[in-house]
């Protein structure tokens, strides 16, 4: 847990008052925890991570109108009880949570201390009772959010990838990259989403039909996987690539992971379709995105999908690499400026 110590004094004058103090939620689920944490991070003020862990019991915990910490661990309430047990000037401000079991914990925070809340992704069962008590509700446009006054629609999901991110990358991976031929493709590869069983004949032919594309131009494939790939699937994916230069990180391997250092250094990105947070990561670079093995996707991936290629955002796989102007893609920053147009929070530069 990240914990940024708040002022003990309150300032008098406005103008010299300590920031807000801002909680993040912090779902044991990356992709999760990275749509509030990247909000955060845009923010640009100190924030505190109160790290849940669950059991079964949290998926009722929504069914309380005032919200619940029904479900948590012991440390996971040890930590809120902890902050509950503070003067009201060590309370939070803002709290930023993601997913439908962090829900209920936001709404006890509100309840408890009149805290601002800004929940990503639908809230579940938590929004049936008190949809107002949410002060923004930042939802998916593929999810089909309703039209409310404290909704706010996005492309794809926030996360945690900056520009400043990605440079960093770029200088850490750059002397160890450097000897590879362009074009540089990163192949970045989930699988069926909530398992790891992705079909390895699906993996392999994915990585035959990019090493072709990318061996005729000389270029180099900059590939990962994910905990949803699967062995087999690495596997087969590694056996695909055998004709083009390639790297191949496989997910659990030794080392530092070179997924940044890939976005950074790539001159095009393909991601498969089932992946929202990689796609959404993957168009906050310059660089063209292409999506592939539409079948991994679900209903709600394929409406995704559909949102972004209308935009422009991202194409299909297919025999060619060749950009096309598109726009950057930065939705945490959209959403962290709607925060401050929204809230008057202390310390915040609005």
């Amino acid at each position: 847990m990240t914990d940024v110590p708040a002022p003990a004094t309150r300032a008098s004058d406005p103008a010299d008052a300590p920031p807000a103090r801002v909680w993040v939620l912090d779902d044991p689920r990356a992709g999760t925890a990275a749509q509030a944490l990247g909000i955060a991070e845009r923010l640009g003020l100190p924030f505190r991570r109160i790290p849940l862990a669950w059991s079964w019991m949290a998926h009722i915990a929504g069914l309380a109108p005032a919200g619940s910490l029904l479900g948590l661990s012991a440390a996971a309430r040890a930590a809120i009880g902890h902050a509950s047990d503070q003067a009201l000037d060590h309370a939070p401000h803002l709290v930023l949570s993601a997913g439908r079991r962090s829900a209920a914990v936001a709404l006890w925070l509100k309840s408890r201390f009149g805290c601002r809340i800004v929940h990503c992704m639908s809230p579940g069962l938590s929004a049936l009772f008190r949809p107002e008590a949410f002060d923004l509700l930042v939802i998916p446009m593929h999810d089909e959010p309703k039209d409310a006054e404290n909704t706010m629609p996005i492309m794809g999901a926030p996360h945690r990838l900056t520009p400043l991110a990605l440079h960093q990358a770029g200088e850490a991976w750059q002397e160890r990259l450097a000897h590879l031929p362009h074009p540089r493709v990163a192949l970045l590869v989930g699988g069926r989403p909530g398992g790891t069983d992705m079909p390895p004949f699906l993996a392999n032919r994915l990585a035959r039909q990019l090493a072709r594309i990318v061996a005729a131009q000389g270029g180099t494939v900059l590939a990962t996987t994910s905990r949803r790939t699967g062995e087999e699937a690495t596997e087969a994916l590694a056996a695909g690539l055998g004709r083009v230069m390639h790297l191949l990180f496989r997910w659990g391997e030794p080392g530092p992971n070179p997924y940044l250092g890939f976005l950074a250094m790539a001159d095009a990105i393909v991601v498969t379709a089932e992946s929202v947070s990689m796609i959404s990561e993957a168009c906050a670079t310059g660089v063209p995105v292409f999506y592939a093995l539409p079948e991994l996707a679900g209903r709600r991936q394929r409406r995704f999908i559909e949102r972004f290629e209308e935009a422009g955002l991202i194409r299909p796989l297919g025999t060619s690499l060749s950009p096309w102007p598109r726009a950057v893609l930065d939705e945490s920053a959209r959403v962290a400026d709607e925060i401050r147009s929204r809230f008057d929070l202390p310390g915040s530069d609005a």
